[in-house]
């Protein structure tokens, strides 16, 4: 007999203690002895046939013990879950609090639960894009530099100059900066490579060669180095001065496609401009919208183990994005793991809550994906010269699953920007 108890948490979790009698006990130790007696030479018996007393004296009583353990406790913990009508949502974390009686514990994930009340009232001003005439003129300016004559010069370098030269920066002796014949332009305000690296360079003359002391800033790339002092050495190899062409409808006629004045090339990167902008916007907007999807939830719980599970994915893209494994990452960093997971918990917990809001949404609105727009998806991002290379790989069942989700994803921030824009109507979603 089993006697089961089950306690809920705030959590979604089911803490599950069952308490095994010794006559079921028996049974397991019973079955624990026929799988070992067939595996185990006991002198003075063949293979298989040592009487279990015998087996139990040359074993020790914990081996049979611990060998009934192993069958018993995933097979009454099924049976205390079908018994208590607890569905998991993801792998219970059982303990063994007692090994004789067998006393366990199984810490059970349940469904993550998520009322978004009456998301269909939710509103988000629109954000009105505005083109100041300053950034048109310092997009002219650009363009100005871009279209500039560069004439060496023997002289030292200044603001304003292009300069080719090799870098090399040391922390403790060993490289973190290797760069040979890169060309540069000396733009006051605006950081190169490291910052404050560019006011080192200036007063150099061709051929000239400078070693100073910088700090390697703290969102550097490589954990390990951030904050540290680090030894730079810079060598010139050519000193260019800019030239720039007069801002006049000469200029406009010479850019792009060409343009038949200056005033309709401002025109063009006022429209331009504006575009980028309203890009811009719609992509805090629909930021925005899922935040307030969330924020306005009244109910949004989950099991830890899902928030653990988003972690381990944060540091797994972390670590793939420098070409590393997890472990290499953690220690490149000089940090503990349970450190960075610390670390990444917020951004875990952020992107979990939104994910699952979005679920909830996607059900409510009975969103779904269909078979032929993932065809669809998959033509048009195989559509470039990488096509053949990415196509296997986004037909495979992994693939297309991926891709499948990254349109359900789409098409809900789609549906949930007409709700906060106020132009929904319900497409059969119960509203709570």
């Amino acid at each position: 007999m089993l006697k089961v108890t089950a306690q809920h948490t705030e959590d979604c979790q089911a803490i599950v203690r069952i308490e095994v009698d010794e006559q079921r006990l028996e049974h397991y130790l019973q079955k624990a002895y026929h799988r070992l007696v067939k595996r185990t030479e006991v002198p003075g018996f063949r293979r298989g046939k040592a009487p279990r007393p015998m087996l139990e004296r040359y074993l020790g009583r914990h081996r049979l013990l611990h060998e009934a353990l192993d069958i018993l406790v995933p097979e009454v913990v099924q049976e205390a879950l079908r018994e208590q009508g607890i569905e998991p949502y993801d792998r219970p974390l059982v303990e063994v609090v007692q090994e004789e009686p067998p006393i366990i514990q199984a810490t059970v994930p349940l469904t993550p639960q998520v009322d978004l009340g009456d998301y269909l009232s939710l509103r988000l001003p629109q954000e009105e894009v505005t083109v100041d005439p300053a950034e048109v003129e310092a997009a002219l300016q650009e363009l100005r530099h871009r279209y500039a004559l560069r004439q060496p010069v023997d002289r030292p370098a200044r603001w304003g100059d292009i300069v080719r030269l090799d870098v090399r920066g040391l922390v403790d002796g060993r490289p973190v900066l290797t760069e040979e014949d890169i060309e540069v332009q000396l733009r006051e305000g605006q950081e190169l490579l490291v910052p404050g690296l560019a006011h080192h360079i200036i007063g150099l003359r061709k051929g000239e060669e400078r070693t100073f002391t910088l700090t390697i800033p703290q969102d550097w790339p490589r954990r390990s180095i951030a904050g540290r002092q680090a030894s730079f050495t810079v060598r010139i190899h050519e000193v260019k001065e800019e030239e720039l062409p007069p801002l006049d409808d000469d200029f406009a006629r010479q850019v792009g496609e060409g343009f038949p004045t200056l005033e309709a090339l401002r025109r063009r990167l006022e429209e331009d401009i504006r575009q980028q902008k309203e890009e811009e916007a719609s992509r805090r907007r629909r930021e925005q919208a899922v935040d307030l999807l969330v924020e306005s939830a009244p109910v949004l719980r989950f099991p830890p183990v899902l928030l653990e599970e988003e972690i381990e994915r944060l540091l797994e893209e972390e670590a793939r994005a420098l070409g590393r494994d997890v472990d290499r990452y953690i220690q490149e960093m000089r940090r503990s793991p349970a450190q960075r997971r610390q670390e990444l918990e917020e951004r875990a917990r952020r992107r979990l809550c939104r994910s699952l809001a979005l679920s909830r949404l996607a059900e409510l609105e009975n969103i779904q994906v269909t078979t032929e727009e993932v065809a669809a998806e998959i033509e048009r991002l195989t559509a470039g010269p990488h096509g053949p290379q990415l196509r296997p790989i986004l037909q495979s069942p992994r693939g297309m699953e991926s891709v499948r989700r990254s349109l359900l994803t789409r098409k809900t921030i789609d549906r949930l920007m007409e709700i906060v824009s106020g132009k929904a109507q319900p497409e059969g979603g119960e509203g709570t």
